[in-house]
């Protein structure tokens, strides 16, 4: 328990002891990923216009723009004449090229810079670690025919089925927004089925997203030919949020939602935040806590100030401060906002805040 791990913490110093007791719940826990690094951020294929003798600089510029959409998590970005205005010559930041099918042409940016340019001038920037997305999908195709759409087809299905069809919209917006999703494997160890998703039983839902390490799970209920009796629901943390609309139309509100809590400006400033969560009442609550805590790529540096009880209190510095980790934060399903602040619980340890730090107070819930 940890209220005897911070009776050990009084004789050594805390930071060594949360070290050498995280390093051996790994040997024992599996944690949950809380994020996917996108491969392929900066790569894009665009059409070649063979009879264009600007075709290659043209292709450039569209790349360009299309990577913008990407890192800055904004459809707006392609469009910007104040992001134009920061990119004149898109070819400096080619790497490669090389022509792909039907006329394309491959692009890999300079990713480093482009983020440079970026924070400069205190635009928008979303890192390459994003949250990975479950998709539960149930289409009804009419005629009595249902099922719960899967990562992988079933045996006899066309290559130009409608199943298909619908998985390639899927990739070809995703790809295009920089966002990570999954759809669930054809058998899966929970069982979940096409009632499941059509009848609203999203608990059971939510907890077969464990299996595939996800941040956040959307929740679609599809009538073939009738868009606008589609239905959505996205969970990520504690903000259920509802949509309607086409495959595409929920891919872009999810990434738009993403974007609009984890891309912050360039240019923000490190702060220092002081987070505690409390309700950490077992060591396998502890190796939970402190892998989230982890995992956030986005911290420059932690420290853990005290341990006492069931409550933990992380000194956080992060670009951003707390707006930025709370947002982050908000997405674990295992954190919530605290009701009452657990800060007053904290007797032992330095109590004054850095000057400047700001608070924040989460419950662990398993």
């Amino acid at each position: 328990m940890l209220k005897d791990f911070s009776s050990y913490c009084a004789l050594r110093r805390c930071r060594s002891a949360v070290t050498a007791l995280f390093l051996a719940m790994l040997l024992t826990f599996s944690l949950a990923l809380p994020a996917v690094e996108v491969e392929g951020l900066y790569s894009v294929q665009v059409p070649l216009d063979p009879n264009d003798p600007d075709a290659r600089e043209a292709a450039y510029k569209r790349a360009l723009q299309q990577i913008l959409i990407r890192v800055t998590g904004s459809e707006d970005a392609a469009f910007s004449p104040e992001l134009n205005a920061l990119f004149p010559n898109p070819a400096r930041f080619v790497m490669q090229f090389r022509p792909g099918d039907d006329e394309t042409l491959w692009v890999l940016l300079d990713g480093a810079a482009i983020e440079q340019v970026l924070r400069r001038s205190a635009m928008p920037v979303w890192g390459s670690d994003r949250p990975l997305t479950v998709l539960w999908i149930a289409v009804d195709w009419g005629r009595g025919e249902r099922e719960l759409l899967s990562a992988e087809p079933s045996p006899g299905e066309s290559p130009l089925s409608p199943q298909q069809q619908m998985r390639e919209r899927i990739k070809r917006v995703a790809t295009a927004r920089g966002l990570p999703v999954v759809l669930p494997r054809r058998v899966t160890d929970d069982e979940i089925s096409f009632s499941d998703v059509w009848g609203g039983f999203h608990e059971r839902l939510l907890t077969a997203s464990r299996q595939y390490n996800a941040s956040s799970v959307l929740v679609g209920r599809l009538r073939a030919g009738e868009a606008e009796r589609n239905r959505w629901n996205y969970y990520a943390g504690t903000e259920p949020r509802q949509w309607d609309g086409e495959i595409e139309d929920a891919i872009h509100l999810l990434a738009d939602t993403l974007a609009g809590q984890l891309a912050f400006a360039g240019n923000a400033r490190a702060e220092s935040v002081l987070l505690t969560v409390s309700n950490v009442n077992s060591a396998q609550a502890f190796a939970a806590v402190q892998g989230i805590i982890d995992g956030l790529e986005m911290i420059d540096a932690y420290t853990v100030d005290t341990v006492s009880g069931n409550s933990i209190r992380y000194r956080i510095n992060i670009n951003g401060g707390a707006r930025r980790l709370s947002s982050v934060l908000d997405l674990r399903a295992q954190l919530r906002r605290a009701p009452l602040p657990a800060y007053p619980a904290m007797p032992q340890g330095p109590q004054p805040a850095a000057p400047g730090a700001d608070r924040l107070d989460y419950e662990y819930r398993p």
